[in-house]
């Protein structure tokens, strides 16, 4: 079956659209929800990209053999392993 989608400004608008219904034997119904409406509670939206909160209950104890001693400096890294090449 064909749709239809009309987008409008005014409510008046529904509710004439509704009236036509009757008469002209089409169904108006809601709009299916986007997926981005449904995002848990964890989680929120920057510029487009679904950001999920960190879990702070989780132990990380075992990673700091991992980068104990290293001398990590953020910005260091940001500069060398998060350019592009070209």
């Amino acid at each position: 079956m064909p749709e239809v989608t009309i987008t409008y400004k005014n409510p008046k608008t529904l509710e004439a659209l509704k009236d036509l219904s009757k008469y002209f034997d089409f169904i108006i119904s809601k709009p299916k929800t986007k997926k981005k409406d449904k995002l848990p509670d964890n989680t929120f939206t920057i510029n487009g990209v679904t950001v999920v909160r960190g879990d702070s209950s989780i132990d990380i104890s075992e990673m700091s053999d991992v980068f104990t001693g290293k001398n990590i400096d953020a910005k260091e890294l940001r500069k060398e392993a998060w350019q592009r090449h070209k």
